[in-house]
């Protein structure tokens, strides 16, 4: 049990990337608190872990606050926040209107200052890991999604900046890019027509060295972030860990 006993706030915990991070937690004996605009049944697992999901939209401060304060309380404390929680909308850049721009900083930008915010002040005596996700789209830019790569890019910067500040409290900020098969990506390939996902599927075997497609969250995503999360990695902060079978390295 690596995670025994730890206290543990996922954000966007109630499906795809997150639900797969929260199920390999609570395995580990972690107790979770996920915050989520969704429900999601509560969890536990054979080593003492648990998990139970709270309402909360990020992008909105006062939502932000009571959820952290109620999961904080149930939790007795707080040990790490993994905030995976984001939004990433497809628009040609042209045609990017700026309700849609707001609205995707305000959940992706927005939201990951206002959930680290939120965790700093309960970790900033004690120390503690903040994770946050980023993406390739946010060091290389991702046509089609102009305003989540925008949005992901300060994401990046923020976690660099809070973990030299934060450090010394015993705080350590760390952002992963990960490359994985999702529930949203699944859907994008059913929108394809039969020609366009043989295209597509061509692509990425050259793209992706290892196995030629993207990662499955469970077994590819979920045991990096229980290092993240983890005594081990006490010595890591301000890191970007891309996690997508060799995909940027051959950008």
């Amino acid at each position: 049990m690596q995670l025994a006993g730890k206290r543990i706030i996922v954000t966007g915990g109630a499906r795809g990337i997150g639900a797969a991070v929260v199920k390999a937690f609570v395995e580990e004996g972690a107790h979770v608190v996920s915050l989520d605009l969704g429900d999601a049944a509560p969890m536990t697992g054979v080593g003492g872990g648990w998990a139970e999901t709270r309402i909360c939209d990020i992008s909105d401060s006062q939502s932000v606050d009571a959820a952290f304060a109620w999961a904080c309380d149930r939790l007795k404390g707080l040990d790490v926040l993994v905030h995976a929680a984001g939004i990433a909308p497809n628009a040609s850049a042209d045609a990017i209107t700026l309700e849609e721009w707001e609205q995707v900083f305000a959940v992706n930008t927005r939201g990951t200052f206002l959930t680290n915010r939120a965790a700093y002040e309960r970790l900033k005596g004690s120390g503690g890991r903040i994770i946050n996700f980023a993406s390739a789209a946010g060091v290389l830019g991702q046509p089609g999604k102009a305003h989540y790569a925008a949005s992901k890019g300060a994401v990046l910067a923020w976690t660099r900046t809070v973990a030299r500040e934060w450090g010394p409290l015993g705080i350590t900020v760390n952002a992963i890019a990960p490359a994985m098969w999702t529930p949203m990506y699944e859907a994008t390939r059913e929108s394809m027509s039969s020609e366009q996902l043989q295209q597509h599927d061509a692509y990425m075997a050259g793209q992706v060295p290892i196995g030629g497609r993207l990662g499955e969250p469970a077994r590819d995503l979920a045991p990096v972030l229980v290092f993240l999360a983890g005594d081990g990695s006490r010595f890591v902060t301000g890191q970007t860990l891309v996690i997508d079978g060799g995909m940027l390295m051959l950008s």
